[in-house]
């Protein structure tokens, strides 16, 4: 079933047309919130989107797994595997500009006591301390220069109109909740919930600061994004979501956060996050809660591998220029392992595109370079191109002291040792060459005639 994509900016299209292609679980059995829809969508992380139809305690059904593979955000765009990063990419250079509505389905209806505790928030894992909202997007205006900013944090839930939002220090929505500090203001912001899943996905960008994910949105949608005011601020969000909390963030008012699960499947100890407060919601009259399974789970992998890569693809195309697609491996968590494809590399390119890496995303520890014959995405290949066309005593370079997000699994005083693998052909390094041993083209040209009229005569 092909997604209309034009007709929807919420993730109902999307939710349908998985139904469609018999991709998604409905269970209409009574899901506790606390540990239980957490185990249902990481049973389910890799190979269906759940809908779970009665929540325990709750009259809003919750919905999660939507963007598990490269397949299913590329039914999002509309484009096939191999286009995923040149949209994304092309979605930056060709940006289309939010269309304002009066009639935001969002808004259908009101609420302005005890909001959070509409909702229902899950406990995801054992060790952490409270409830997450994982799926909210995050829309601000920076306080200085009005222009605005999309982005992804996590929210545990505290009282019915308190949150802890944790925020990585050098996070756009961090700066900007810090300037309003500056100037002794909370920073207003709303979280959207259940918005397009292309709009998540531009919402991930690794943008500059000033640049507005929603006009890569709408690229990405083939228009531009409906976006209606909040209801007690200036901020603008999308029209079609599912659910729309408003507050503010008090970034002068630290809260300790505990133990919390990061991408690689394990706890970290942050130490404080800030206060967030929310004084309003609105939501769609028949709205559904969006739920991210945090950790190591298929989902929350590829919303930061897909926009990680893309954003490293661009670097490295300002001083590489025959560089090809950039993967950044589930292996890795979707954040640590970066494979770049660089067609007919020159001496010192290879060396050059890790240094790159390394400069660009703090988070990148681990970069892999290969030829343009090899798929950066397979992770077979990747590793097949390390066995035979890789010296380690030449073409791994190992690089002491180097900055590391906070997130990190090994970063101490944030630094990290990082490593770079060149895994491309050398010339010399073999008599015989790097050509692949294979039958001739016009034997497989005989052999596919051949199975072809086999598979039609089984069929019949």
């Amino acid at each position: 079933m092909e997604i209309d994509r034009a007709s929807d900016q919420s993730c109902r299209s999307f939710l349908q047309a998985l139904d469609a292609r018999g991709e998604l679980l409905v269970i209409d059995d009574e899901i506790d919130p606390v540990f239980d829809l957490s185990a249902l969508l990481s049973l389910t992380h890799d190979c269906f989107a759940v809908k779970a139809s009665c929540i325990k305690g709750y009259q809003m059904p919750a919905f999660g797994n939507l963007l598990l593979d490269r397949d299913r955000i590329a039914m999002v765009l509309g484009v096939k595997c191999t286009e995923i990063q040149a949209t994304l990419l092309d979605s930056v250079k060709k940006p289309i500009v939010p269309q304002r509505v009066t009639d935001a389905p969002a808004q259908a209806f009101s609420f302005s006591d005890g909001v959070l505790a509409r909702l229902p928030v899950p406990t995801f894992f054992e060790k952490e301390t409270g409830p997450y909202i994982s799926a909210g997007m995050m829309i601000a205006k920076d306080p200085e220069t009005g222009l605005g900013n999309a982005s992804y944090a996590r929210l545990k839930i505290l009282s019915p109109t308190e949150a802890l939002i944790g925020i990585a220090p050098n996070h756009h929505l961090a700066i900007m909740a810090r300037k309003a500090a500056a100037m002794g203001e909370p920073l207003p912001f709303a979280v959207v919930l259940g918005a397009h899943p292309a709009i998540q996905l531009a919402a991930c960008l690794y943008l500059d600061l000033g640049d507005d994910e929603m006009h890569c949105a709408g690229a990405l949608l083939g228009e531009p994004v409906r976006i209606a005011k909040c209801q007690t601020s200036d901020v603008m969000v999308p029209a079609d979501a599912e659910i729309i909390i408003e507050g503010f963030i008090h970034a002068d008012r630290p809260i300790h956060e505990g133990l919390v699960s990061e991408y690689h499947g394990m706890y970290e100890d942050y130490g404080v996050g800030v206060l967030a407060t929310f004084n309003h919601m609105t939501t769609r009259s028949d709205a559904m809660f969006q739920v991210i399974e945090p950790g190591h789970h298929a989902e929350h992998i590829y919303l930061g591998a897909i926009p990680i890569a893309a954003g490293l693809r661009l670097q490295l195309a300002r001083f590489i220029l025959n560089v090809g697609e950039v993967a950044v491996t589930t292996a890795g968590s979707g954040r640590n392992n970066v494979v770049v494809q660089i067609h007919d590399p020159r001496p010192g390119q290879a060396r050059r595109a890790m240094a790159i890496c390394w400069g660009a995303v703090s988070i990148v520890k681990n970069v892999t370079i290969v030829d343009g014959d090899v798929d950066p995405w397979n992770t077979e290949a990747v590793e097949l191109a390390k066995a035979t066309r890789m010296r380690a005593d030449r073409d791994i370079l190992i690089i002491a002291d180097m900055p590391a997000d906070r997130s990190e699994p090994q970063e101490a005083s944030g630094v990290v040792a990082k490593v770079g693998y060149d895994a491309t052909c050398h010339a010399g390094d073999r008599k015989e060459g790097f050509g692949k041993a294979l039958p001739p083209p016009d034997s497989y040209d005989r052999m596919r005639a051949v199975l072809a009229r086999h598979n039609a005569h089984t069929k019949r």
